[in-house]
C-alpha cells in the first residue's frame, strides 16, 4: 500500500506538516462538470419548512430529546404528551430539567403537530438554546487530547440538512473526533439536522469557520493530512495508509469538492465504483471513507495484539 507521506512535495523525513509545498498538489486544469460521490438524487430536491430558520432551536422526536435531556443541554421549554411525561425514560429527566428552569408543558398531539409543522415528533419537542460551535483551535486541541491520530471530517458547502444530520450521526458512530463546516453557503445546525442526527450531535464536536480553505490550512499547520474525496482522482482510497492525523474533505451536493478547495488538499482520493451509478450521496461517501480509515487501524491493532 502507498504511504500517505509519499505524496508530499518534498520526500524528506521531516514531520508531515512541514513537508508540504505551497503549490497545489493538482494541475490547474478546467474539467467539464462530472458526476461525483456527493451528488444527491436531483428528483428529490431539498424540502425545508418555510419557518425552519425561525424554529432552528426546536428539536423533536424521542431519541433526540432524550439525548438532549441526558446531556443536560440548556432547555427553555418542553412540550410533551401526558402519557410520555410520566414514562420512566423521561420522568426523572424532565423533572431535572424543570428544576433547572425549563417549562414543561403537557399538550396534545395537535399542538405538537402545529409546533413541528406536522413532523414526526413522537409526542415530544423541546426548545433548546442556540447551538454553540467550537473554535477550530479548540476542536484541534480536544481531538489531539482524545487520541494521537485523530480523524476529522471537513464538509465543503453541504446545504441539505438531512445530509448533514446523517453525516453527523455517521461521523460520531464510527469514532471520529469532530467536524468542520463553513459559515457561508452551507446549512448549520437546525432542528432537522438534530432530528436526523438522532442524538449524535450531543457527542460530536463541531467547529464553524468563516473561511473554509483557511481552516484547512490551519489544520495542516496543526499536523493533519488533508484528503479530498473526488470521483476523478486516480488514487483509490484503499491504496492510502492513513498513518497520521487525518482530515477527510467531503464535497457539497451536486458540486462536490470545489476546485479551490482541492488545491488545499494534500491528496485527492476516490472511492472505486463498479456499477452503472456514477455517484454517491454525501452521507454515504462519509461513511465509506471513515470506515476505510478505521478498518485499517482496527487491522493494525489486531496485528499488534494477536
Amino acid at each position: 500500500m502507498v504511504k500517505a507521506r509519499q505524496f508530499s512535495a518534498h520526500p524528506s523525513k521531516k514531520k508531515p506538516h512541514k513537508k508540504r509545498r505551497l503549490d497545489p498538489p493538482i494541475k490547474k486544469k478546467h474539467h467539464p462538470p462530472a458526476a461525483n460521490h456527493t451528488t444527491v438524487n436531483q428528483s428529490q430536491p431539498e424540502q425545508r419548512p418555510s419557518s425552519e430558520k425561525e424554529n432552528s432551536d426546536l428539536i423533536y422526536g424521542r431519541h433526540s430529546v432524550l439525548s438532549t435531556l441526558e446531556h443536560q443541554r440548556p432547555l427553555n421549554r418542553v412540550w410533551v404528551v401526558s402519557h410520555l411525561r410520566y414514562d420512566p425514560r423521561f420522568h426523572s429527566l424532565l423533572n431535572r430539567a424543570k428544576s433547572q428552569g425549563a417549562v414543561i408543558d403537557e399538550v396534545d398531539h395537535r399542538r405538537l403537530n402545529q409546533l413541528t409543522q406536522q413532523a414526526n415528533h413522537q409526542g415530544i419537542a423541546a426548545q433548546v438554546a442556540a447551538y454553540e460551535y467550537l473554535d477550530l483551535s479548540t476542536l484541534v486541541d480536544q481531538a489531539r487530547a482524545a487520541t494521537p491520530k485523530p480523524v476529522l471530517i471537513a464538509l465543503d458547502s453541504i446545504t441539505d440538512p438531512q445530509n448533514l444530520g446523517a453525516m453527523i450521526r455517521t461521523t460520531e458512530a464510527l469514532g471520529a473526533q469532530g467536524m468542520m463546516i463553513p459559515q457561508r453557503r452551507a446549512v448549520g445546525i437546525t432542528s432537522t439536522v438534530a432530528k436526523v442526527a438522532a442524538g449524535a450531535l450531543e457527542s460530536l464536536a463541531i467547529a464553524r469557520v468563516v473561511n473554509f480553505n483557511q481552516g484547512l490550512e490551519q489544520l495542516k499547520e496543526s499536523g493533519f493530512w488533508i484528503y479530498g474525496l473526488t470521483p476523478s482522482a486516480p488514487q483509490r482510497i484503499h491504496t492510502i495508509t492513513f498513518t497520521e492525523p487525518t482530515v477527510l474533505v467531503i464535497g457539497g451536493e451536486g458540486s462536490g469538492v470545489s476546485v479551490s478547495t482541492q488545491h488545499h488538499c494534500d491528496q485527492l482520493i476516490s472511492i472505486p465504483l463498479s456499477g452503472k451509478t456514477t455517484s454517491l450521496n454525501a452521507a454515504v461517501t462519509t461513511g465509506m471513507a471513515l470506515y476505510e480509515v478505521y478498518r485499517q487501524r482496527w487491522v493494525e491493532t489486531l496485528h499488534l495484539h494477536p
